[in-house]
């Protein structure tokens, strides 16, 4: 006996959206592909050597300046002074082969009306390769590093103010997905559709939508 199929209800209220915006990291790719779990080796190799602490320190240290300051650079340049351009080339060069297309989230955001833009606390050089990679080349209007908020991090306001005054985006017309969840409290304040992009949900009054499929949550905006 056949059966019939049904085709996932469409998610009502994102029909005003005119700019999405996409966060880079294990949100344009799954956390299994594991490539920040390189940076964040390169991170504590560098602190180690600029800092010249052991590697339980300056573990304890980049864990700590990421929660504290958004970045682990925001808090080796407010505590250590730290110079970000060797810093960012040094960690971002890692091997992102693997990482591996992925045609239906292509097709999901191809599909998408209006500007979809990439918006990342890493770097725009970075976050080109980690695209060109992931076969979502040519998608995106825009893509903004953070050196386009100035070096001041997710989940700062005058980060997301820098970087969508750039945009022009109007931010009651747009969509914010992050895995991260505390940086979608600005945009949520901010008058953003917010969605959690990660394996698991995160209770927040400020996160409107989870999905662990961006690409089958993508498809059910058409």
């Amino acid at each position: 006996m056949s059966q019939t199929y049904h085709a996932p209800a469409a998610l009502p209220g994102f029909a005003h959206v005119e700019t999405w915006v996409f966060d880079l990291d294990n949100t344009l790719y799954p956390p299994e592909m594991a490539l920040f779990d390189q940076i964040n080796i390169r991170m504590t190799d560098w602190v180690m050597r600029a800092l010249g602490v052991d590697q339980p320190e300056a573990d304890r240290l980049r864990h700590r300046y990421w929660r504290d300051h958004g970045t682990t650079l925001a808090g080796l340049m407010r505590h250590h002074g730290v110079d970000p351009g060797p810093y960012l080339e040094e960690v971002h060069d890692i091997d992102f082969t693997v990482l591996a297309p992925d045609a239906a989230l292509a097709e999901a955001i191809a599909a998408l009306p209006g500007r979809k833009i990439v918006y990342t606390n890493g770097t725009r050089p970075y976050a080109e390769r980690v695209i060109a990679h992931r076969g979502l080349d040519g998608l995106f209007d825009a893509i903004y590093g953070v050196e386009h908020a100035g070096l001041i991090p997710k989940p700062e306001r005058a980060a997301y103010e820098t970087v969508f005054a750039a945009d022009g985006l109007t931010a009651t017309r747009a969509a914010m997905f992050e895995d991260d969840p505390r940086n979608l409290a600005v945009p949520h304040a901010m008058g953003l559709r917010t969605i959690h992009v990660a394996p698991a949900p995160e209770p927040a009054d400020f996160i409107e939508h989870h999905t662990d499929d961006l690409a089958g949550f993508l498809s059910r905006l058409r």
